[in-house]
């Protein structure tokens, strides 16, 4: 005590450290500072008390309020999968020519057939549903449908696919090979003439005959397409397989037909539901036409 030296500006006590003539004093922490610290470690044992905080060997303390980050998250999701399943409850009742008249669900269901398509139809149609010519997977932005493109038609054609096999009730068509049926001369007349139908070549007599011969039965007098029998229209400038000389040659005498898996059995009936509105909704989607005026009769008309 009888080396302590006071620093007498200030009153305080040098500690006895020395840097090139430079005393430290022994300053006390402020007030509010020091408070501060306490006020924190109380906060640390009361929080230590209520959370989990204290890591064990298989899981942290529990804390007396039973919280835990995974517990909110699983409530946080409950939440969420309740909110999901009331809207597939909804799509579920509704008939699907009539969801249109609901705008937000009509709104989550393309939304969640969205994601639905990228899953199952993106592979052939790619991710923008622009679909392959090259390798026959059709557009599904246009407005060209070969058996329909209102929502009930389109879910028909989900449920049951195109030409797969073991359904009984899915989509049909079939062209016959033509190899050997024509000429040299009359294959170029015939496609010439179903070229002209769009504008992209000039008919001759012969041409028109053949076709109405062999060809506008499915396809139509003028190539106006039969959708009861999934013939395409011929006088549009949509094609599922090129539109040169050579490429409808190809068709005509070897056919190319697509086949779609049936979604029945593999998605459930809303997951499909969701899929049609999805793809009615990407710009080329038709209006039914066939729907009773009663809101409370259940339609069913085929498709």
């Amino acid at each position: 005590m009888a080396n302590k030296r006071i620093d007498e500006p200030t009153g305080t006590e040098f500690v006895g450290h020395e840097w090139d003539g430079i005393e430290e004093l022994d300053t006390p922490m402020p007030r509010w500072w020091l408070w501060s610290l306490y006020a924190t470690i109380v906060w640390g044992v009361i929080y230590v008390i209520l959370y989990p905080a204290w890591p064990l060997v298989n899981k942290a303390t529990e804390g007396v309020l039973g919280w835990s980050s995974r517990g909110e998250l699983a409530e946080e999701m409950s939440v969420v999968d309740q909110a999901r399943a009331t809207v597939r409850e909804e799509l579920a009742r509704i008939p699907i020519e009539r969801l249109p008249e609901n705008s937000e669900l009509f709104g989550q269901a393309v939304a969640g057939g969205r994601s639905a398509f990228q899953v199952h139809c993106s592979q052939c149609h790619g991710s923008g549903a622009a679909g392959s010519q090259t390798l026959g997977y059709p557009n599904l932005n246009d407005d060209d449908w070969l058996w329909g493109g209102d929502l009930k038609a389109i879910e028909y054609t989900l449920v049951n696919g195109i030409r797969a096999p073991g359904v009984d009730d899915t989509r049909m068509s079939v062209m016959p090979p033509f190899e050997g049926a024509f000429d040299s001369d009359q294959l170029t007349a015939v496609t010439n003439h179903v070229l002209s139908l769009s504008g992209k070549a000039t008919s001759t007599a012969s041409g028109a005959q053949l076709y109405q011969d062999n060809c506008s039965v499915c396809h139509g007098p003028s190539g106006e397409g039969n959708r009861e029998l999934g013939a395409p229209r011929l006088n549009d400038a949509i094609w599922l397989y090129g539109s040169s000389p050579e490429q409808l040659r190809t068709q005509i005498l070897n056919p190319k037909m697509g086949r779609m898996p049936h979604w029945s059995g593999r998605l459930d009936p809303v997951t499909i539901k969701m899929l049609s509105a999805y793809v009615w909704s990407l710009g080329g989607g038709e209006e039914f036409v066939e729907v009773a005026e009663d809101p409370a009769v259940e339609v069913d008309e085929e498709p």
